[in-house]
């Protein structure tokens, strides 16, 4: 099979050389990202597409999405990962219920999130999905750090950060990546020139959010918006319909 050009061009993300236009697999579970979707073909549809023939090879999810419903799905459709595909996680969310996400830092959880989320293979990039204010960010960086040192993730991201958190974190570990929210209609993140500074890829996730302008002139606009902010930004979208992937993918090589 020939290999397609990666959507929106190439950035290096946990030392591999990824598609910039990334997939979100949140929207590949149930109403409130809870439980299984609806249409479970059609979601493993979506993720074997979006690798091929659609060369994306970042695909985003995290144990919360579900919960563990999006990673036995990608397990399903993926598994055994191509050398050249990322899968990104998170951890350090909680669910109590549909539409219900609550940070949660302790040691022992972001362990056993580990543990539980570890499938086939290693968890190349792990980002911290949302710090915990009420545990002390070093004891968190240390469990992640514990994490790597057994051979169980490789590198550490972030997730819902602020410049200062960045830089903090950044004294003790190297931050491999950023996801944060930004779209037309949000258009401000200093942590965005930060991560251009220093080298660290920056992945805007949701940038289709309440764009009037996403809404009346398609994707395209959208994802060209941030694809020009910098070769640091590789936004990720998520879409549970095939449909809507091959426009994604289409904006994406226009953009």
């Amino acid at each position: 099979m020939s290999t397609p050009p990666p959507p929106g061009g190439t950035i290096t993300l946990a030392g591999k050389t990824v598609s910039r236009l990334g997939l979100g697999t949140m929207r590949l579970t149930g109403p409130g990202t809870w439980g299984d979707p609806a249409n479970r073909d059609s979601a493993l549809s979506v993720l074997r597409q979006a690798v091929h023939p659609y060369g994306i090879t970042h695909i985003d999810t995290a144990d919360a999405y579900g919960p563990h419903t999006v990673e036995h799905l990608i397990r399903d459709a993926l598994y055994p990962c191509p050398p050249g595909l990322l899968i990104a996680t998170k951890v350090g969310m909680l669910r109590p219920g549909p539409d219900l996400w609550a940070p949660h830092g302790h040691p022992a959880y972001l362990r056993s999130a580990v543990e539980a989320s570890l499938g086939a293979e290693w968890l190349e990039l792990c980002h911290l999905h949302h710090i915990d204010p009420e545990v002390p960010l070093a004891d968190q960086l240390a469990t992640l750090h514990a994490l790597q040192q057994e051979g169980k993730i490789g590198l550490i991201g972030l997730s819902k950060v602020t410049p200062e958190t960045v830089r903090a974190v950044a004294k003790v570990t190297p931050v491999a990546a950023v996801r944060n929210v930004l779209h037309l209609n949000d258009r401000h993140d200093p942590v965005l020139e930060l991560c251009r500074d220093q080298n660290i890829p920056y992945i805007p996730y949701r940038p289709l959010t309440a764009s009037s302008l996403a809404r009346n002139q398609g994707p395209e606009a959208a994802l060209a918006w941030l694809l020009q902010l910098g070769p640091h930004v590789a936004p990720t979208r998520g879409t549970n319909q095939p449909h809507h992937l091959h426009e994604l993918v289409t904006a994406a090589g226009r953009s």
